[in-house]
C-alpha cells in the first residue's frame, strides 16, 4: 500500500542541468550572467537608438567571453563548444537583438574560419587580438546580387604577383562600419564554379574599402550594418584564408557553426520572452482574476513551452554531434529552421498576450519581435533549410 511519503509526484521545478553541461559550463553561466545583468541589459534602451559602443567587444575580451573555445595560447579559454552555446543563451539576457548578433558575428562567425583555416601568422595578426576584443571582425559573404546563392558571388580577386586585386561589394554586413578586419569571401576562377572561390582576410582601413553606407533595418537597431565596396584593394598573398579554391568549402562549413549557435541564441531569446510574459499574466487581472487563469491563456503557455522545450533538446543533441567530430548538416538546417520559427511563434504570442501594452516600447516585447524575425532570414532562410534538409534524402 503506497503512503504520501512513498507516492512519487511530479517535480515541475527541477534545475537539474543537460548532460552536456557540466559544472564549469555553469560556472561560467553564472559569471556571463552576470556580466549580462550588470552592464549590457541597462543600456538595451540607450543602445537601440545608437547602436552599442566598441567597448563591449572590450569589456568582453577582458573577461575572457570572447575565446571560450580556443586555445590558451591564443588567448582563448581552451573550452569546449558547449561553451559557445552557454555564450549565445546567456546573450539573449541583454534583451537587445543587435548586440547579440554583433558579439556573435564575431565569435561564431568570422572567427571560426581563422582558427580552422588560418596561418599561424594569420591567427596571431587577427584572432589573437579578436580574442581580446582589441581588434573588431566581420564576415563578407552576402552581395547585393547573391544572398542565398552563395555561388552566384561576383565580388572578384586577381592575382597579381604577391598581391591580389579585389573589386565588388557586400552588403548586410553586420559590424561593417566598425570592424578593422573581414573576412571576405571573393570568386578567384569564374570558371572553375564552386573550386574557384578563395577567402581573404582584409584589414577595413586598406585603400579602396569604402564603407557606404549604414543600413537601416526593421530590428536589430542595435547592431551596425553595412554596404561596403571594394574598388581595387590590394592584399598581400599571405593573406589569404585557407586554401585558393577552397573557399566556398570552407564558408560552408563555417555556416553550419553558425547556424546553430543561431538556433541556441533563437531558443533562448524565445526562453526569454516565455519567462517575461508568463511572469505577466500572473500579474495582469482581468474581469476579476490573472489572465494567466484563463484556459484561453493557459493554453497559449503550454504550447510555448512545448515548442521552446522540442527546439532546446534538437540544438542541444546536435550541438553534442557536431562537438563529437559529426558533421550533422541535415540536423543542424532542422535545428535552426524550427527553432527560428517557434522563436517569432513565440514573439508573436507573446505580443498578443500583452494585449496593447505589447505593442508599446516600454515593456520590450515589440522590439523583441521585431529582432527575433531576423533568424528566419539570416544565416541560411527558411527556404534554403527546407532545401538542404530535402536533398539530404536524396530529392
Amino acid at each position: 500500500m503506497s503512503t504520501s511519503q512513498t507516492v512519487i509526484k511530479p517535480d515541475h521545478q527541477t534545475r537539474r542541468r543537460h548532460f552536456i553541461f557540466n559544472d564549469e559550463h555553469e560556472q561560467l553561466r553564472e559569471s556571463i550572467r552576470r556580466f549580462v545583468e550588470t552592464e549590457l541589459r541597462p543600456h538595451a534602451e540607450e543602445w537601440e537608438e545608437q547602436t552599442f559602443p566598441n567597448w563591449v567587444f572590450k569589456r568582453m575580451g577582458e573577461l575572457g567571453f570572447l575565446g571560450l573555445s580556443y586555445p590558451e595560447e591564443y588567448g582563448g579559454q581552451g573550452g569546449d563548444y558547449f561553451c559557445n552555446i552557454v555564450l549565445a543563451e546567456e546573450m539573449a539576457g541583454c534583451d537587445c537583438g543587435g548586440l547579440a548578433m554583433g558579439v556573435a558575428v564575431h565569435t561564431d562567425m568570422a572567427t571560426p574560419p581563422i582558427f580552422a583555416f588560418g596561418t599561424e601568422d594569420q591567427k596571431q595578426r587577427y584572432l589573437v587580438p579578436a580574442i581580446k576584443g582589441e581588434k573588431i571582425a566581420c564576415l563578407g559573404i552576402t552581395e547585393p546580387d547573391a544572398g542565398s546563392d552563395v555561388a552566384g558571388i561576383k565580388t572578384r580577386a586577381v592575382r597579381q604577383g604577391d598581391e591580389w586585386v579585389i573589386n565588388g561589394s557586400k552588403t548586410y554586413i553586420t559590424n561593417g562600419h566598425r570592424a578593422d578586419f573581414i573576412v571576405l569571401v571573393t570568386k578567384t576562377d569564374p570558371d572553375a564554379g564552386y573550386d574557384g572561390f578563395s577567402l581573404f582576410l582584409v584589414d577595413m582601413d586598406s585603400p579602396g574599402v569604402i564603407r557606404e553606407k549604414k543600413l537601416e533595418k526593421l530590428g536589430m537597431h542595435a547592431s551596425d550594418t553595412a554596404l561596403l565596396a571594394f574598388q581595387d584593394v590590394r592584399v598581400p598573398h599571405e593573406n589569404l584564408l585557407g586554401e585558393e579554391g577552397k573557399g566556398f568549402y570552407h564558408i560552408m562549413w563555417e555556416l553550419q557553426g553558425e547556424r546553430l549557435i543561431g538556433a541556441a541564441g533563437a531558443v533562448a531569446g524565445a526562453q526569454r520572452l516565455f519567462d517575461k510574459t508568463l511572469q505577466y499574466a500572473k500579474e495582469r487581472t482581468a474581469f476579476g482574476r490573472p489572465i494567466g487563469k484563463f484556459q484561453a491563456i493557459r493554453h497559449k503557455f503550454a504550447e510555448m513551452a512545448t515548442k521552446i522545450e522540442a527546439a532546446r533538446q534538437m540544438v542541444y543533441s546536435t550541438a553534442w554531434r557536431f562537438a563529437n567530430g559529426e558533421y550533422p548538416v541535415r540536423e543542424i538546417s532542422m535545428a535552426k529552421l524550427y527553432a527560428s520559427r517557434i522563436a517569432c511563434e513565440v514573439a508573436d504570442e507573446c505580443l498578443q498576450i500583452h494585449g496593447g501594452a505589447g505593442y508599446m516600447k516600454e515593456y520590450g516585447i515589440e522590439r523583441a519581435w521585431r529582432d527575433l524575425r531576423l533568424n528566419r532570414i539570416g544565416a541560411g532562410t527558411d527556404e534554403i533549410m527546407l532545401e538542404v534538409i530535402g536533398k539530404s534524402y536524396g530529392l
